[in-house]
């Protein structure tokens, strides 16, 4: 039965009827009465209580993704994953034998700040120094070669340091509700089996960071299981690197009902890039951001590891764009497919004038 949410107007009359069945003789519908206007506040407050109520009860169950979705996932042992810091390394210059203490604030230009993980030294003018994001979450992530500044000087320190060539990567964002959801009917559709297809891809969501998931058995022999996974939200590029590599393959081995015998491998898919010459019209610069969107949703939706990914809706989402008139796609010419260990990844785009 739905929950039903009377209007003001039904709930002012039923505080006046209240009323005056318990004021015999009196009328609370007289405009200007102390009575009706009695009637009035209580019908207000009795409103606000029923919308409560509705709000209440459509967040009560887990597909409203509501607040009581973490309980319902709790209780299935599906936790909600916390921001994780980004870390990487970081090269300080200096004068020989000077000293960079752990914990150590380096700041970027716009106010984020990492601190060093442990004591390092300059030697031959250059110490590397491991940092983390003192703020978890992807604002953490910083591309190579980005400048840090020392919060505070250091004797024999240059005040500036340098990104690494790997930058400073892993910062993920508190998981969404959504996501969330996702891996609670993951949990709640696939009970455990000790091994199955999906335990493994339940197991590496697990890890923060993991968006989607593919497991082949067999490939390297008997009793062997190959799980490949990408992270969508990562900012440079969908494959993992291999510090994300080895957390899901921790990750994976520290599950105590895993087949004892079962030899499991955790690795980074293979980019398969695939760049794109469009004709389009009008060739504006809007409508290239808006063709350009469209690619990328098309991938985040279709690219599929050892998958194929259709020349028709290639078209089909090019046409989509706003703005797009006419396009000719002239590269790629044809589906494009994947190998077994490759996921297809937007590469360039190119556009000439219709």
């Amino acid at each position: 039965m739905a929950f039903e949410l009377p209007d003001l107007r039904t709930l002012i009359s039923r505080a006046q009827a209240d009323i005056e069945a318990e004021l015999p003789g009196t009328n609370a519908r007289l405009r200007r009465s102390n009575l009706n206007v009695l009637a009035r506040v209580m019908a207000g407050m009795a409103r606000g209580m029923y919308a409560f109520i509705r709000e209440f009860i459509s967040q009560c169950l887990p597909w409203s993704r509501g607040f009581l979705l973490r309980q319902w996932a709790e209780v299935w042992g599906v936790m909600q994953l916390p921001a994780t810091a980004a870390t990487g390394r970081v090269t300080l210059t200096g004068t020989n034998g000077s000293v960079i203490e752990a914990d150590t604030l380096l700041q970027a230009a716009d106010g984020r700040e990492y601190a060093t993980q442990a004591e390092v030294t300059i030697a031959a003018g250059v110490a590397l120094a491991t940092v983390v994001a003192v703020v978890p979450g992807a604002a953490g992530n910083l591309p190579p070669a980005t400048e840090l500044s020392l919060v505070n000087p250091i004797a024999g320190v240059a005040s500036t340091a340098t990104v690494d060539g790997t930058g400073v990567t892993g910062g993920t964002d508190a998981e969404d509700m959504d996501s969330l959801y996702a891996r609670y009917l993951q949990r709640v559709q696939n009970p455990a089996h000790g091994g199955s297809v999906a335990d493994y891809i339940t197991w590496a969501r697990e890890v923060p960071g993991v968006t989607r998931v593919w497991v082949y058995g067999g490939l390297d022999g008997d009793a062997t299981v190959q799980v490949y996974f990408v992270r969508d939200n990562d900012d440079v590029s969908i494959i993992p690197d291999a510090a994300a590599v080895a957390a899901v393959q921790a990750h994976i081995n520290s599950q105590e009902i895993k087949p004892v015998a079962a030899s499991v491998g955790v690795y980074a898919p293979t980019s398969k890039v695939v760049n794109y010459t469009i004709k389009l019209t009008p060739d504006t610069a809007a409508t290239r951001a808006a063709v350009t969107a469209e690619l990328q949703d098309l991938y985040a939706r279709e690219a599929t590891l050892g998958g194929t990914m259709l020349k028709s809706h290639m078209d089909e989402a090019i046409s989509l764009a706003e703005g797009e008139t006419d396009h000719v796609l002239v590269a790629p010419t044809a589906n494009v497919t994947a190998l077994l260990n490759e996921i297809p990844v937007l590469g360039t785009i190119t556009f000439t004038g219709g």
